[in-house]
């Protein structure tokens, strides 16, 4: 029987790099997959790509708010059935999109591969992870390190000029390395700790 999985991870830990290869290793063997993308992260970096670090890139498939996924599914399958549906950066998806890749896994028997990161630079869920954590069937976390040596399960936003690590602003800010760091939870929340004390010494005094 399909299943959806979920594979999480802090930043730059080869999310993007992992997902083109699984979707590589299917078309080798003759299948047909599709790849998807969700529109929130398409508008803010302009692009229909899945991108890796290495260099690697396909095409997706926007999901816009009022697609509905199984539909576009079926509409795919006048071709061939797809073997296989992957999503990159799944964060982004709402409830109602994780509830209909659960349909296409439970009514369609096609898997469903998703991959995205757990929370976001202040520590809290991003809705489509909530989602996918408590509905997927398989769940795993693709490791990466910290600069300690430690396993970073965490995601720090940092002024690309200074280099401190912030812990205001908003939810989505697309970048790299250049703008996020993945860190231990010791070093994590000591970074985090420091920065807000640097912001309350501020207000203090104005």
């Amino acid at each position: 029987m399909a299943e959806i999985h979920f594979y999480y991870s802090s930043m730059n830990a080869g999310k993007s790099t992992r997902l083109l290869q699984c979707a590589f290793n299917y078309e080798e063997r003759g299948m047909h997959v599709i790849c998807l993308l969700p529109e929130v992260i398409v508008k803010f970096t302009q692009s229909d790509l899945i991108t890796s670090r290495l260099g690697l890139s396909r095409n997706a498939i926007i999901c816009y708010s009022d697609t509905h996924l199984p539909s576009l599914v079926s509409q795919s399958q006048h071709q061939q059935k797809p073997s296989c549906v992957f999503v990159d950066e799944a964060q982004f998806l709402s409830k109602e999109q994780v509830s209909q890749l659960c349909q296409i896994v439970d009514q369609m028997n096609i898997p469903v591969m998703t991959y995205g990161l757990r929370s976001d630079f202040q520590g809290n869920l991003f809705v489509g992870s909530q989602w996918l954590l408590t509905l997927a069937d398989h769940i795993e976390e693709i490791p990466t390190v910290c600069f300690c040596g430690k396993k970073a399960i965490m995601t720090a936003r940092v002024d690309a000029n200074s280099g401190e690590v912030a812990c205001q602003g908003p939810q989505i800010l697309c970048g790299g390395n250049d703008i996020y760091l993945s860190f231990c939870r010791k070093h994590y929340q000591e970074k985090m700790k420091s920065c807000e004390n640097h912001l309350q010494y501020a207000c203090s005094r104005n």
